[in-house]
Formats: C-alpha cells, structure tokens, sequence
C-alpha cells in the first residue's frame, strides 16, 4: 500500500508533523549512519535486538549517537513501520525467493501465488517501534528495568507469508519468507530472501483467482455440448455469454478438495455494443456445468431442461440515458461540499491524526482495510489504546432458494475469493467526496506478477448532521454544534454484489457495510412463480438469502503492549419485579454479567433486553471510580435462517451466534479457518478454538461480532439496489476525560477536551476530481 502525497484529491497535503521522518533521518546522519547502504543487517535472535540501557544525560563529546531526552536515537533509518503492508518490491522479492526454491525447473514453473502478506510482528515489536523508530514517538511504551528504559538496537527485518498452490501436484503450501534484501531489489540486483519455512497442507483448496475466473469462462465458453446448448436457447455469439464460475462449496464427498473445482452460473447479455450492459438481467437456468480448475477442462456437462431466457426488459440496465429505457433526473441540481481551510486530519505514511484520534490503515489481500492501534489522546492521561487490529475477516452469503442451481450459493466472498483482490480503485468513480487522501494497495497475481490498486483505500471527513442542540425556551436563545466524522472505506464487487466497508470515527467509533450492486436471479417458465424469491420482470425472479459479515478486534482498552487487563460484561436491562421497590410497576435496571469464559460468552443480540456488551479494563478507573471501558453496540442484526443441518453450515459454524469472544491466539484468525473453499472439516475455526473453554475474566480480548442483514427482494432493488446499511457501534464506556482520583475535578485539558470535539467548525471540501 501506498500512501503518497499525489493520492491527495484535490490536495490533502498532510501537515508537516513536529517529529516527521525527515528529522529522524538527520538524526541517524548525525549518528554515522550512510544513507547510501543498500543492506539490512541479517536477522538476529530477540535478545540481541533489544538492550537495556542507562538513562543518557550528557553523553561524553567522543560519543557520535545522537540522544533525546535520555533516549538514543536509532542507528540506522527504518523505511517501514513493521504494520505497514507489503510494498510492491517486497513482494517481488517474496515471490522470487519461494519460486527460487522449487526443487525442480517444473516445480518452479507449476507454482500458482494466492497470497503474500505481511507477517504481523508481536506487539511488543510494535510497540517498540512506535516507541522509538517512528513518530509521534511514544517513549512511555518501552519496557522497563531497574536500570532503566529497554531500548531497541534495531527493529526485527519484515517477513512475509505466501500461500502457493502447485498446479501439477494440487498442493497448497505456505511459506515464511525474511525480507532480508529487499532493497537490492528496487535497482535489479540480487532480490531474494531467506526462506525461513514452508509447510505443506493437504487436503484444502486455497482461494481462486481472478485468472482462473477468466480462464475457466473461455474454457466453458469454447466447450461444444455447451455452445450447442447456447443454440437451443437462441444464442450463437459468445461474446454475450456471462460465465461467473463460483467455488462448489462441500455439499458431498464429490466436492472434496482432492479436486480443485467450480460449478459457473452462466448469464447472457443481449446488445454487444453495450460495454457495461447488465448481463445478470438474463440468467441461464437448466445447464449443469462442473470445471477442473486444476487442469481447466470441463468434467461434467449436462443440458436438463430448456427455459427459454427472460425476455429483453428495457428498464434492465442501469447505464443513464433513453437509449437504455429510462430518462435522466433533471430535477436534482448540483450539490458541492467544501473546505476551505482544508481537511482537519493529518497522514505521515499510513499513520493518521485525527482529532484525538490515532490509527495507522492497512491492507490485506483477503480482508481488504485493516486498522491498527486505535488509540485516542485524552487530555492529562495522554495516548490512551482502545484496540489494536479491527478488520471484515470473513462474509457468508447463503440462500434460501432449495431448487438447482441456488441452493448451492452460498459463497465465502473472504475466504474463498478475498475482499482485498476484488476492491476497486476508487478515482474510476466519484464514491468520496471532499478532500480525500488514497492509500494504493499492491498484492500478487495467480503468476507471482504484482499488481496495485491504485486509490483503493479512500479517508476523508464528512459532515454528519447536528452533534447536540438546545434552546433555553426562557430566553428563546439556542447553541447547536455540528457532527463530522472521519471515514476509512474501501469498496469491493464480488461477481454481481458490491460491498462497502467503512470505519466511522466520530467521538466513538462507528463501522458500516453497505450492500449494493445487482441481485443473483433465477429464470422462470412462463407462468410459474417461486414461493423462495420475488418475481421483478417477467421470467425472471430473485431468490431470498442472507449476508452474514464477521468483524474481528483485538482490543487493548487502557492496556499497554504485554498488558492483559480487558474483560467482556454483557448488558441486559430488566424490568423489576411488582413490589416495594417498584410500586408504579414502571422500575427498570441494567444488570451486568461478567462472560467468564469462551463457551460462556457465546451469545445473541437481544433488542428485547437491549442488550449489549462492554469490554472493560479491570485496573483503570475514571472519576467517578467506574472501571473505564468502550461497548460494543450491535445494529439490527439475525441469525442464520437455515435448518440446523443446511450444509454450509459445516464450514460456517461461527455463524450460530453473533458474539464470540476468545484469547488473543496468533494462529486464530479466521473464524471458519485458513482454507474453507470445499472444506470438509466440521466446525473449524471459532466452534472448534472455543471448545478449550479458555477464562476470559482478565485477558488479552478479541470479540469475534457476526452481524447480517436477511434480504427478500423488492421489486424496486431492479436493476440496482438501493444502498443497505448494517453495522455496529463502539462507544465509550467511562472512557474519555478520566482522572486517576475519583475525588479529582475536571482538569483543565478535560475542559480542552470537550471545546474540542464541540465546537470545531465542519468545514467540507470540493467535489473530487478523479
């Protein structure tokens, strides 16, 4: 990912920060170190990257180190924060140095990249890092000896892990690669890493690639029982021909991943001159088609039975124009947002300041936006952490529709295609406005190329409505201030649907899907109408089905790195019993329960009690002795309508609550495992991790929030559907403006605080000219 000042739309020029990296830099010169070195030294044991040192006060004049503040400055410049993503030359020097590794000129030719992504260092590096190598830099979050501060010689060299797949054997193997001598790179010398592992795991399927989508359609395409069948239907031109291969799921043993297969949904356009016409409109129902994706030859074909094609609807397409069935509005006038004075936030790298906001915004291939060590500066008390990873790790789209070939739609849009591959560079259309800062966002092709996405991640600020008002009906005064909110977004289309991702930072934070895009439609007999779906245009229905997304966050709420003081207390309010203490029978209360451990905190949304959950620090109070903490507040929301034993729900257990809380594990991340493309396996992931039953009362947290939105078409969703939103909440929970004393007034900076967030005047920006 990138994150250049050119990506700025019309001009987010981050402010110049009072510790940039410019400053670092010169501080290093003034240590010795030569800007013109082209190695990183070779990777050391832990032990040796960190030292404990002396408070410096006056070092002697022989000594060449620069000091600040008794802390010595680096010796040689960092380039990466260890949480940025993968740059492009890492990734070239990651491919090249597993593809150098193959045994065998064949094997080397045969190796397929699904992935390569960064590899988290703990979060001790990061603190350290934030500590001492990059700004704003955080000297309270070095560890502490009785001589002094630890203090980091050098940082750990970035690694990054590669899933590969061997299209001759049908292996998936993951590796580890040490990005040792990456720099070399960038000019064409010697690029290879250290390979410090790879391991093969059988029996799994690694996600499919935009290269194999498009080879498997000339394959289907260029097949001759499916042309022939084409002809049947009135279609002779392949061009018109829409084959979106989908992943088979595991429905039997026939999908098991000895095979690495794809059952395509076909569809057919009916203009070739309209570049962007809505194919969707005519599905093609009745032809079975089942794909070797491994050696891209059609297995199975079978034409068994004939339903003609809806019929050309001219309101089908969502082009503008009368040439395409409908008239432009002409009764919506041109609306501007600006900013004057430009944007309030400021961006070193991918490090964000916003308000008392900070963050830093990354990117993976599979979970598409990641946001790291959220932290909020809070008056007196300084950096104060809230969470210290937030992402979608997965999404499960089930329907409900028992008949061929839709019951078998239930895609793992992350795991099984990857959120990230699929996001759209964002200056192709006007989806931000305002002043905008983009970040590009590069990953590796199914051939090891590199490929960016340029302005793949949008941030930017938005007025947001009225924040509070009042007016004193005495003297007929009153004081409004208004809302804004910073927006971190990003939008992917997975076959037909579109989805937008967006984390909301306003006093709390906010995150948010949006669903769009064109629904996956079934062809109807004439006459004939389906009890599991609407019937929007003659011939043609839309099946019922679910969207299911999973947010996991590693929080750290008022805990330092290596601290492991967060507990969950789930909230439900009562109603008190009839009696003295609730004489008008109109009493009710909060009652908080302590979720003690995995199998225990397995719960539901229930709007009923108004239930939610609260992640608490168990050592941190505010002034009113409240142990402070940030809730989670979950929107609307339901459960899986399927039966108990619907097949999809072998590979998405996790989606039969909507909290799961677990320890924070390295190895877990995602809810449903690593590979759930024709996954056998029953209950991988969450259901099988939480078994252990591990105690929750004092850990380090992450809740696993499983939230969706059950989807009956309505005739106005055609063509496009109108944008839903689902989503949910983290608010403060006794969090801001706290003192250490409960007896302790406000302190000045609390005051400052909260002028701060009130009264600051929203100012917009232009429309962005992409």
């Amino acid at each position: 990912m990138a994150s250049t000042q050119k990506k700025t739309t019309p001009c987010c020029i981050p402010k110049a920060h009072p510790s940039s990296s410019s400053q670092v830099l010169r501080l290093a010169v003034a240590s010795g170190y030569d800007p013109s070195e082209d190695t990183v030294p070779k990777r050391a044991p832990m032990a040796t990257l960190i030292r404990p040192v002396e408070p410096i006060t006056d070092p002697p004049a022989t000594k060449t180190s620069a000091t600040t503040k008794g802390i010595s400055i680096m010796t040689r410049a960092q380039t990466s924060h260890p949480l940025d993503p993968l740059s492009a030359a890492e990734i070239s020097v990651a491919v090249a140095t597993v593809r150098s590794a193959g045994a065998t000129p064949e094997v080397r030719d045969s190796m397929r990249f699904i992935e390569v992504v960064l590899v988290e260092p703990e979060k001790q590096v990061i603190a350290m890092a934030d500590a001492y190598f990059f700004p704003p830099f955080q000297p309270s979050l070095l560890p502490r000896t009785k001589v002094g501060p630890v203090i980091p010689t050098k940082l750990p060299p970035r690694q990054a892990r590669l899933v590969s797949y061997n299209k001759r054997s049908n292996e998936t193997s993951v590796w580890i690669v040490e990005l040792s001598q990456v720099h070399a790179a960038t000019r064409g010398g010697h690029h290879r890493g250290k390979v410090i592992s790879s391991k093969v795991f059988p029996d799994v399927q690694p996600p499919m690639d935009a290269m194999e989508y498009a080879e498997c359609e000339a394959i289907v395409k260029d097949f001759p029982p499916f042309r022939e069948a084409m002809k049947k239907r009135g279609i002779e031109d392949m061009d018109l021909v829409m084959v979106d291969p989908w992943c088979v799921g595991y429905h039997s043993d026939a999908d098991a991943p000895s095979r690495r297969l794809a059952k395509p949904l076909i569809f057919c356009r009916t203009e070739s001159d309209c570049p962007i016409e809505n194919g969707y409109a005519r599905p093609v129902e009745g032809i079975h088609v089942l794909v070797d994706m491994q050696n891209m030859v059609v297995i199975e074909f079978e034409d068994r039975k004939l339903v003609p094609l809806p019929p050309a609807d001219p309101l089908r397409n969502y082009t503008p124009g009368e040439t395409r069935g409908g008239v432009d509005r002409s009764d919506v006038k041109p609306l501007q947002i600006i900013q004057p004075e430009g944007p309030s936030f400021r961006v070193s790298g991918n490090f964000v300041e916003w308000q008392k906001w900070n963050f830093r915004v990354g990117f993976t291939p599979r979970e598409g936006l990641v946001i790291y060590s959220v932290a909020y500066v809070d008056g007196s008390r300084g950096r104060r952490p809230i969470a210290h990873r937030l992402s979608f790790v997965e999404m499960v789209v089930p329907y409900g529709d028992p008949n061929d070939p839709h019951y078998r739609k239930n895609a793992f849009d992350a795991g099984e295609d990857g959120l990230g591959k699929n996001a759209h560079s964002l200056k192709k259309g006007c989806d931000c406005l305002g002043y905008i800062k983009y970040f590009d966002a590069h990953f590796t092709n199914f051939t090891g190329g590199v490929e960016t996405i340029e302005n793949c991640v949008c941030l930017h600020e938005e007025d947001h409505g009225i924040l509070w008002k009042h007016q004193d009906w005495r003297t007929g005064l009153a004081e409004v201030r208004r809302s804004r909110r910073l927006t971190v977004s990003f939008i992917c289309t997975v076959a037909n649907y579109e989805y937008g991702f967006f984390w909301h930072f306003y006093q709390a934070s906010r995150s948010e899907v949006k669903l769009t895009g064109i629904l996956s439609l079934g062809a109807l007999q004439p006459g004939e109408i389906r009890k599991y779906g609407t019937t929007i245009a003659p011939g043609l229905y839309a099946p019922v089905h679910q969207h299911f997304f999973v947010a996991r966050m590693d929080m750290a709420v008022d805990c330092k790195p290596g601290e492991a003081f967060n507990q969950v207390v789930e909230v439900n309010l009562k109603v008190e019993e009839p009696g003295k203490s609730n004489v008008h029978n109109n009493a009710f209360y909060a009652e908080e329960e302590i979720l003690r451990s995995e199998l225990q905190a397995m719960r539901d949304c229930d709007p009923l009690s108004a239930r939610h959950w609260i992640v608490r620090n168990t050592r941190n109070v505010n002034r009113t002795g409240q142990l402070t903490g940030f809730k989670l507040v979950p929107g609307s929301n339901c459960l899986p309508l399927a039966g108990s034993e619907a097949k999809f729900l072998r590979r998405a257990a996790f989606l039969k609550h909507n909290l799961w809380v677990t320890p924070y594990s390295r190895d877990e991340m995602y809810p449903g495992g690593e590979f759930p493309n024709q996954n056998p396996r029953v209950g991988e992931g969450l259901a099988t991790w939480v078994k252990q039953n591990q105690s929750l009362e004092e850990a380090d947290i992450v809740l696993w929030y499983v939230f969706g939105v059950t989807h009956v078409p309505r005739l106005e969703d055609w063509p496009i559907m109108p944008v839903e939103r689902i989503g949910f909440m983290l608010m403060p929970h006794g969090f801001f403006n706290c003192s250490p004393a409960v007896d302790v007034p406000p302190s000045a900076a609390d005051l400052e605080l909260k002028d701060d967030i009130a009264t600051k005047p929203v100012q917009n920006g232009i429309i962005a000219k992409l």
